[in-house]
């Protein structure tokens, strides 16, 4: 069994920036791919960055390319979601979550997190 909770969420103007943390219980975080997916008002959950057990592989959706970074510490237990040049399309909660394949795929995802939210106002 593992535990996420995720914070770092807020409000923030359209441009800033914001760093999510995932912070996992267990000792089996680091045997698991860990993925950020975020869900806005009235749509499906979407995937958002994906990173392998041991950070050497990552993976995002195209539009948060080159603005969003997934990274981890396995020694913290702690994943992260590096978020600049935020828009008001990023506005959204936003889960991470872990498991034994990691992909772009929700079925890829053994444990979730509860969310946290994140607003980017114009």
């Amino acid at each position: 069994q593992v535990q996420l909770v995720e914070s770092g969420g807020g409000l923030v103007q359209a441009g800033g920036s914001l760093r999510l943390s995932c912070t996992a219980s267990g000792r089996t975080f680091s045997s698991y791919a860990m993925g950020w997916f975020r869900q806005a008002p009235a749509k499906e959950r979407e995937f958002v960055a994906v990173i392998s057990s041991s950070g050497g592989y990552t993976y995002y959706q195209d539009s948060v390319k080159g603005r969003f970074t997934i990274s981890r510490d396995n020694a913290k237990n702690t994943g992260y979601l590096q978020m600049n040049s935020l828009t008001p399309e990023d506005t959204a909660v936003y889960y991470c979550a872990v498991g034994p394949a990691g992909s772009a795929n929700r079925s890829g995802y053994r444990y979730w997190g509860q969310g946290t939210q994140v607003t980017v106002s114009s």
